[in-house]
């Protein structure tokens, strides 16, 4: 193990999304990375989570880590997930923001709220530049209010091309992703988090993986850990330890 830990921030589409970059940067080495299509990213003709999984794997080895932590939130768990399986001798732990075992809209114990999913997919289609507006409005705290949250969404909308998030929105993060089937696979360390107050994804199914994976440490964060202080300082916690009980 090195002494700076490596993280690989898995995005949903783009690296833009990890706002807490630079905090992770004092105390560990950070790659992230735009999804195929995204920005400079050329596109593939099988888009998905698999397609993202290939391009985090690629970029673990274009810097010749030998070890890492897998790092995702949101919607990203899926393609974290695919990484963290594929190289499980090499990972170290992995951690999810918005932790949930599946991408279920229905039944008793929904993981994301069907309603809040159906209205974002609904301005999606109608109008993805206020869609994307209030989406770094609404889930940022200090370092994404205001001008910075506004450049943020404007930097976003140049890289992703609407093509992409639609079909985000409507396939792709949702229904048939077993988050939890790969988590179980796994040998190492979890870090849990959960966004207090939430509105897309619920208390129910962060509640399930917390039952599920009772050995995952698990945290609550005022706001989106992609953009949270405090998940990154739990982060940095969980991978002390986990250097620490490896060595």
């Amino acid at each position: 193990m090195t002494e700076r830990p490596h993280l690989l921030l898995v995005p949903q589409l783009a690296e833009l999304e990890w706002v807490i970059q630079s905090l992770l940067e004092e105390w560990a080495d950070v790659a992230t990375y735009d999804a195929p299509g995204v920005g400079d990213e050329p596109p593939v003709d099988d888009f998905g989570a698999e397609a993202v999984a290939r391009r985090g794997l690629e970029e673990i080895e274009r810097r010749g880590w030998e070890r890492f932590f897998v790092v995702a939130d949101e919607f990203g768990a899926a393609a974290a997930t695919r990484v963290a399986l594929a190289a499980q001798d090499a990972l170290d732990g992995i951690a999810l923001g918005h932790a949930r075992l599946t991408n279920s809209l229905g039944g008793d114990r929904p993981a994301v709220n069907r309603e809040v999913h159906e209205a974002c997919l609904s301005l999606i289609r109608t109008d993805n530049r206020t869609f994307v507006r209030q989406l770094f409005k609404m889930t940022g705290g200090e370092d994404t209010a205001g001008g910075y949250g506004e450049e943020l969404a404007e930097r976003y909308l140049q890289r992703v091309p609407i093509e992409l998030e639609l079909p985000f929105w409507e396939t792709r993060s949702f229904e048939g992703e077993q988050i939890g089937e790969r988590l179980a696979h796994l040998d190492a360390p979890m870090l849990f988090a959960r966004h207090r107050g939430c509105l897309l994804f619920t208390d129910e199914g962060f509640d399930d993986a917390v039952a599920a994976f009772p050995h995952a440490r698990a945290v609550t964060c005022a706001e989106k850990p992609g953009t949270s202080p405090e998940f990154a300082q739990a982060l940095r916690e969980f991978c002390a330890q986990a250097v620490a009980a490896a060595s």
